[in-house]
């Protein structure tokens, strides 16, 4: 990796706020007021739903969005006044077909990258043969990659991002999409970019993934942040709650409301799993409110009621709600 010696955090952001024009006129934030510090080496998540900023957030780090005010500077560089430099040392890697050239092969698309990344000719093709080695492409180094698969077209951006050997690395959403093998693997390669001494800024919907990879997350809500720490201190911030969930047939958002309403319950959502509907109500361990939320649910039919306690996605989904973690 390039040879730098910052002083400060690897990735630091200071009150950053990114504000748009709406419908009528109306002043936006897409980031507002935003202060995160990413040391070296490490592995930060940024987590939030669509339209929380987070990706608002990267392409700022990235260079391609300029800040309303505030600042962010990669290894003690500034993206606005020193943005050549950031993008030498900053690798990014996106999801989708976006950056690729679906007529090209996979080393022919590498090969392209190396070139407008300035890497001298007689290191591209060993670079090349030690990334397409890393992701696992070797073997597909021929081949279009409109013939790919989105799993390894997303292993093939990680090559891309990986070219000119930067010390700071942005992913986002990097496994949307893929299926459940491909993100697995993908979350190793993403684990030995940790290991090899890369930092890392993770954006995902995913919390298990965050839970798995990152020493550190921040919740993104409405352009602000809500929470910070390890997943593990946050979800040591629903301790002496419970949670109650319940598999029902067609709910809907006054359901939810109805829930939110009920003494002693901090939160309820509402989600998608295998096809089934399932309502997660958190509530304070000393309140049992079974037979109150069974009984606003009575106009549903109910198929499965259980207890558990609290995880990473419970915390954030209390987060993001606006309710207490």
């Amino acid at each position: 990796m390039t040879s730098t010696t910052p002083t400060g955090p690897a990735i630091a952001i200071d009150d950053l706020t990114r504000t748009f024009r709406g419908p009528q006129g109306r002043v936006k934030h897409a980031v507002d007021g935003l202060t995160l510090h990413v040391e070296r080496g490490e592995m930060m998540g940024l987590l939030g739903p669509n339209g929380a900023g987070k990706t608002s957030t990267a392409k700022i780090l990235m260079t391609v969005l300029l800040p309303t005010s505030g600042s962010a500077r990669i290894l003690d560089h500034d993206v606005v006044t020193q943005a050549q430099s950031v993008r030498r040392l900053t690798g990014v890697i996106l999801g989708g077909d976006a950056g690729l050239y679906a007529r090209l092969s996979a080393r022919d698309n590498l090969a392209l990258f190396a070139d407008l990344y300035g890497i001298p000719y007689r290191q591209q093709k060993r670079r090349i043969q030690e990334l397409l080695d890393l992701v696992g492409l070797l073997k597909d180094e021929r081949k279009r990659v409109e013939s790919f698969s989105r799993g390894m077209k997303q292993r093939l951006h990680i090559a891309r991002g990986l070219l000119h050997d930067p010390e700071v690395v942005i992913l986002d959403e990097p496994s949307n999409g893929i299926d459940p093998v491909g993100a697995r693997e993908l979350r190793v390669l993403v684990r030995e970019q940790v290991r090899a001494g890369r930092t890392v800024l993770l954006t995902t919907h995913y919390m298990f993934e965050a839970d798995e990879l990152c020493d550190r997350v921040a919740v993104m809500r409405d352009g602000k942040k809500v929470a910070e720490g390890t997943p593990e201190s946050l979800k040591k911030q629903s301790d002496g709650q419970v949670v109650l969930t319940v598999e029902v047939d067609s709910a809907a958002e006054e359901h939810l409301t109805r829930l939110r309403a009920v003494p002693g319950v901090h939160s309820a959502a509402l989600a998608e799993l295998d096809g089934k509907q399932v309502i997660s109500v958190q509530s304070g361990q000393q309140t049992d409110v079974t037979a109150v939320v069974l009984d606003r649910l009575r106009d549903l039919t109910i198929r499965q009621v259980s207890k558990r306690e609290p995880t990473l996605e419970d915390a954030y989904v209390s987060l993001i709600s606006g309710g207490r973690p």
